[in-house]
């Protein structure tokens, strides 16, 4: 039996795909949605979408990128296509100093016109079904360089509808809300004050099938692959993160990045044991049911980057097993990274030993990690990305849940403590 790769369309879409695929170019994000719009046409299920994307995995390198992510987005119409009852999704993320991505190209070489390309992927997602509705919250985590005004102006200028709000974590602080404390200066948030503001001001609404997702301010992930997010909820999960880490997820990704990720990802699972079968906490790509955003997001520790992990450690110890993971299309926005500059994993790595201490039953291996992660200075940490153990980088991080076999001892040994 022929695979369904072998269709003619198939074939078409591959070389008629943009190579290299840059989604902040317009037409390239405009080739992506025809063609699958095109796909849904011709593979009119979930079932038979879900077919398509799995044979496309199995030969990622023999497609081009464009073809994946197509695939992923069909698919992710076709399920909002089978959801029968009304569904609202409430979109948020974080800018700072996104200044110049925020703008187009035309304004400055380096615009990604990030603003108005999320909501309209979320209109080519949405915008058929009378019965999904959406809104977005944007949210100033205290940006030096006025990413909130240039939202507001930019709105002003290029959108009339009302269901996108920007939001200023300074105002949460001057009223002293309970979801940002003990924060006293947007200073001390990078990235996790604004998302948990915004949050919560995103599920005090109390609306049927009420979704609150976060994403980053990037064009990483495209918000057309939202309903991928929305369907496991819709069947019963308490959340749903997009993954780059499943056999089917399409990451393009390059530099250091990966090797550090590894290592992060290894040295997190010694420390967070609830979250075993869960690998990519840091994908800016996360839903939840409003109820439990609404019950996890107040009294975190995290108001930085590790905020992440901390969602996930409180739904799952809120409801075990309520989380869904989803692989996605992800591909690196990396010129402008505000997180590739802050250098921020061995913050969040002592962030998540707090949780670790805060959260979960003590164990004796789990507590050493602890307190060696405590322990690391940033020079340190830079020497063991440096010299990342060999039996780390050759594996695939899913396995890291189970894999323990590099200890502190190796560690210390290799930062010459020993």
């Amino acid at each position: 039996m022929p695979e369904m790769t072998d269709a003619p369309l198939i074939q078409e879409i591959s070389q008629s795909a943009p190579e290299p695929l840059d989604l902040t170019i317009e037409e390239h994000l405009q080739h992506a949605v025809r063609a699958a719009d095109r796909l849904r046409e011709a593979y009119p299920s979930v079932s038979e979408l879900a077919e398509l994307e799995a044979e496309l995995s199995r030969k990622k390198d023999a497609y081009p990128l464009m073809l994946h992510l197509a695939a992923k987005l069909a698919k992710s119409k076709q399920i909002l296509s089978e959801i029968d009852r009304n569904t609202h999704v409430s979109v948020v993320f974080a800018v700072y100093k996104e200044n110049i991505r925020i703008l187009t190209k035309e304004e400055n070489p380096l615009g990604e016109n990030f603003l108005m390309r999320k909501i309209g992927q979320l209109n080519w997602l949405m915008g058929e079904f009378p019965h999904f509705s959406w809104e977005m919250y944007v949210v100033d985590d205290g940006c030096p360089d006025g990413s909130g005004r240039i939202a507001q102006r930019i709105l002003a200028e290029k959108y009339d509808g009302d269901n996108v709000h920007v939001l200023f974590l300074q105002d949460a602080i001057d009223q002293d809300l309970p979801v940002i404390r003990p924060l006293t200066h947007t200073d001390d948030s990078r990235k996790g004050g604004s998302i948990e503001y915004g949050m919560w001001v995103a599920a005090q609404k109390d609306i049927p099938n009420h979704i609150v997702l976060f994403t980053d301010a990037d064009l990483s992930t495209h918000l057309g692959q939202t309903g991928l997010l929305v369907g496991p909820i819709t069947d019963g999960a308490d959340a749903a993160i997009g993954s780059r880490r499943e056999p089917e997820s399409i990451v393009v990704k390059t530099g250091t990045r990966n090797l550090r990720g590894k290592l992060f990802i290894y040295l997190w699972k010694r420390v967070i044991a609830n979250l075993n079968d869960i690998v990519d906490t840091q994908a800016g790509f996360k839903a939840f049911r409003a109820e439990v955003a609404r019950d996890i997001v107040e009294d975190m520790l995290e108001k930085q980057f590790a905020f992440d992990i901390e969602l996930l450690v409180k739904t799952q110890l809120r409801r075990p097993g309520s989380i869904a993971k989803v692989p996605i299309a992800w591909i690196d926005s990396d010129a402008l990274s505000t997180t590739t500059d802050l250098q921020p994993y061995l913050g969040m790595l002592k962030s998540m030993a707090a949780m670790y201490r805060r959260y979960l039953p003590p164990n004796p291996a789990s507590s050493a990690f602890a307190d060696f992660i405590t322990s690391l200075s940033q020079e340190e940490w830079d020497e063991l990305v440096t010299h990342v153990p060999a039996p780390i980088a050759s594996r695939e991080p899913y396995t890291f849940g189970e894999f323990d076999g590099v200890t502190v001892a190796d560690f210390e040994t290799i930062l010459g403590r020993k």
